[in-house]
């Protein structure tokens, strides 16, 4: 995939405030959206969550960000950020505030869930867009490896905390965790005033006169709509195995609740160095095609070879196999928007579309597998499901990469 032609700008240096803020924005809404897996059993065998609805709890925050990411996108677009990101801490505090006061309702925490899922699409779309907004053009391909550390990051503080929670706090060991949230929730929000007041952070809309205010042609939005939606298939699998991993340790392995945090952690951590391998790899000059359909096609296998991984050993290459080909698409899929259209018009609407598609798979994938293992009563059944959808989302990377043209990546 090639890089959209740059508009020649006057060039300013990274500034790496933006960036870490930005960042920020994303671990935070991670946290929040994956503090939720790592004591899923715990929950579960406290107040007995039918599966299929448990599945909705990640799902609901997907379907918030299907309605909200594109709208949400333009308005961050043409307003700015301040009181976009405002009302998300405000809504995130008191999702998390229901769930403390009435954890034994599904539908009760189902609706908290979707109120952090509001939140969610606000900080999901805004902080990847000052992140690369605050990059200098040559740092760009760095930016979008630390913008995919920010879903691995988030989920490997909620699954620390839920270790040690676990050793702690027994059959309690999910409130902590919400507790944590809500102090993170008021720092970050002190944060962002600080920040807006001192205007160290850019977090006003783009000029008009900008490249920003140049709006894409036709087949560039059919290039990030199709992204979308290779995002969504490969998002599907992603939150599929990343939801109900700690239940399969638990009730297929035999692992107790906190060593299964530890494994759900392993190929979250191995997702993270490889995003940032990814980063470096990119501003190299490899291609960003080439490597998303690696990845995707080595995703695909673990998937496939699933049943016959399941071994001390097998499953051990699994975890790692899947957290290094995870690293390197979701790095690939991040970088879409600024391949397609170049970083300065690879702003808070173009993430409205990509998080759309991203939110599709988020919504499916959790429910699809559970509603699989219901009917079967087997987790081995994700197997041939899965590696289908990866595939497909491996072939739909084919199709995009031979549509941007020769000499992709560039």
């Amino acid at each position: 995939m090639r890089a959209a032609d740059e508009d020649p700008l006057t060039e300013t240096r990274t500034n790496w405030t933006g960036v870490l803020t930005g960042l920020s924005f994303g671990v935070y809404a991670a946290y929040q959206q994956f503090k939720l897996p790592p004591v899923l059993p715990v929950l579960l065998e406290r107040y007995d969550y039918d599966l299929v609805l448990a599945g909705g709890f990640m799902s609901i925050i997907a379907v918030a960000g299907l309605v909200l990411s594109y709208p949400l996108g333009e308005g961050v677009q043409r307003r700015g950020m301040p009181r976009f990101l405002a009302g998300s801490f405000a809504l995130m505090a008191a999702g998390n505030l229901v769930m403390l006061a009435a954890p034994e309702s599904g539908w009760l925490v189902l609706t908290a869930r979707g109120m952090e899922g509001v939140a969610f699409t606000t900080l999901a779309l805004s902080g990847p867009a000052l992140m690369v907004r605050s990059a200098e053009r040559k740092d760009v391909p760095l930016v979008i490896g630390l913008v995919a550390t920010w879903i691995p990051a988030g989920q490997l503080i909620a699954s620390f905390a839920a270790a040690a929670a676990g050793a702690a706090a027994g059959q309690a060991a999910w409130r902590p965790l919400w507790w944590l949230a809500l102090a993170m929730t008021a720092a970050l929000a002190a944060w962002l005033w600080r920040s807006h007041r001192r205007g160290t952070v850019d977090l006003a809309p783009p000029q008009a006169d900008s490249a920003g205010g140049r709006p894409p042609s036709r087949r560039e939005r059919l290039c990030v709509i199709a992204g979308a939606g290779i995002f969504g298939l490969w998002t599907s699998q992603y939150f599929a195995y990343m939801t109900w991993m700690p239940q399969y340790l638990v009730a297929v392995h035999g692992l107790d609740p906190t060593s299964a945090a530890w494994g759900y952690a392993l190929p979250v951590a191995t997702l993270l160095i490889f995003c940032l391998i990814t980063g470096a790899v990119l501003r190299a000059g490899v291609p960003v095609g080439v490597l998303l359909i690696a990845a995707l096609a080595s995703q695909a296998a673990v998937w496939l070879l699933l049943p016959v991984t399941a071994g001390a050993v097998a499953g051990l290459a699994s975890l790692l196999a899947y957290g290094a080909g995870a690293g390197v698409s979701a790095t690939c899929l991040l970088a879409l928007p600024s391949t397609i259209l170049g970083k300065e018009r690879a702003g808070p609407s173009a993430f409205g579309i990509v998080m759309t598609g991203r939110n599709l798979g988020i919504m499916a994938g959790p429910v699809v597998l559970a509603y699989a293992f219901g009917l079967a009563g087997d987790w081995q059944v994700g197997s041939p499901i899965f590696g289908a959808i990866t595939a497909a989302a491996m072939v739909g990377a084919i199709l995009l990469n031979r549509a941007l043209g020769r000499g992709a990546g560039r």
